[in-house]
């Protein structure tokens, strides 16, 4: 999270004024969001919901995966990703990434077999996969590509925006993200057919009173729908994000340029789109991030947090679900289904991560907070 302020305060009180804060109301604060969101990623269809689990797992119901599926998803990004696989129904495929900490294009070639019907790019730490490499791959192989956004809100790719490159993309407004109501997700897509069962999965409720009109059938879901409090609020953080990415790529690209001589910093897919939220540090060894982490004194961290896979512990575990006959490990249409997993199968994940070492950008620094983080980063580089 950025900042909470006065912006926000204001569009809580349209809320309050109201007296409604449920969604279904006009005028409506989320569908309002879901509109400036679509415009803002070009995309004809946004649907707000809960949370960004939510999100994907209304995304994978969207693209139609379920039992008998394998979904491939990188071995760094957050539980989610992979989990949400499996309340889908299906496996997940956990393969490398490269030194970008995203996706590896090869390794997803590579992993790609007779089950395989769906890939999770994830754009890891505002950092944009490789999605040029990953959409051909995609095509040539028949494969739907779903877009974990969750930590790249505003985002782009060679100056397509994250979210509407893939055939359906999902986003986080949790407290961490780039954009928050503390916690909420949304879905987005420019199939239609895909939207209606998103919509169904999002709120099933309202979609069987409402209806559809091209003759969809409905089925049962676990809504997740968002309040009037989380559109609100989200309307306001969404005026003040573009202005906050810009800030972010001025400050980060001064830090590249004044530290270039003496660290070396990780790939960056489309460098002019990518949030800047985080600039990411690169080392020969384990030892040497850790030592130059150490020396830093506040803005830099070592360690991915859980973010690694070997801390996904109901998919290693092969807990999918609350009981066995729901488990997607266990069911008989995923018996031909990949679910090898052990906690050295990525080993070159694990050797990148430990090499990495993240530096948090911020939107309110001052140009001497930056002067001050660009001494530290130097310093701890050269001792």
């Amino acid at each position: 999270m950025f900042e909470l302020g006065d912006p926000e305060l204001e569009a809580l009180g349209r809320v309050v004024r109201k007296g409604q804060a449920f969604r279904y109301y006009e005028p409506s604060e989320c569908a309002a969001f879901e509109q400036s969101f679509a415009e803002y990623l070009g995309v004809p269809h946004v649907l707000l919901c809960s949370s960004g689990t939510a999100a994907l797992v209304a995304s994978l119901i969207g693209l139609g995966i379920g039992p008998g599926d394998e979904v491939i998803v990188p071995a760094v990004t957050y539980m989610a990703t992979a989990t949400s696989v499996l309340s889908a129904g299906a496996i997940p495929v956990i393969v490398d990434v490269d030194t970008s900490l995203t996706l590896d294009p090869s390794a997803l070639e590579r992993a790609i077999g007779p089950r395989t019907r769906a890939v999770m790019p994830v754009h890891m730490w505002g950092l944009s996969a490789d999605m040029g490499a990953i959409l051909r791959i995609a095509k040539d192989r028949n494969l739907l590509v779903l877009e974990d956004v969750c930590q790249a809100a505003g985002g782009a790719y060679q100056g397509k925006m994250l979210g509407s490159l893939g055939h359906a993309g999902a986003f986080s407004f949790n407290h961490f993200k780039n954009i928050t109501a503390g916690e909420g997700g949304a879905v987005s897509t420019s199939d239609p057919g895909v939207f209606e069962r998103m919509r169904c999965a999002v709120d099933c409720c309202n979609y069987f009173w409402n209806g559809t009109t091209n003759g969809f059938r409905g089925f049962a879901s676990n809504s997740s729908r968002a309040s009037e409090f989380e559109g609100a609020i989200l309307r306001a953080q969404l005026q003040r994000l573009p202005n906050w990415l810009k800030v972010m790529r001025e400050h980060k690209a001064r830090v590249l340029a004044e530290t270039e001589d003496c660290l070396r910093s990780a790939p960056v897919h489309s460098p002019h789109d990518e949030c800047a939220t985080n600039i990411v540090f690169q080392f020969e060894t384990a030892v040497a991030a850790s030592r130059f982490a150490a020396k830093t004194e506040g803005p830099v961290v070592s360690e991915t947090g859980r973010h690694l896979y070997t801390r996904w512990a109901p998919v290693l575990e092969k807990r999918g679900a609350h009981h066995p006959l729901l488990d997607p490990f266990l069911l008989p249409a995923n018996e031909g289904c990949r679910k090898d997993y052990t906690v050295d199968m990525c080993a070159r994940s694990i050797d990148i991560a430990s090499r990495s070492v993240l530096c948090a950008m911020n939107p309110f620094r001052t140009e001497k907070e930056i002067s001050e983080l660009i001494a530290r980063l130097r310093g701890a580089a050269k001792s």
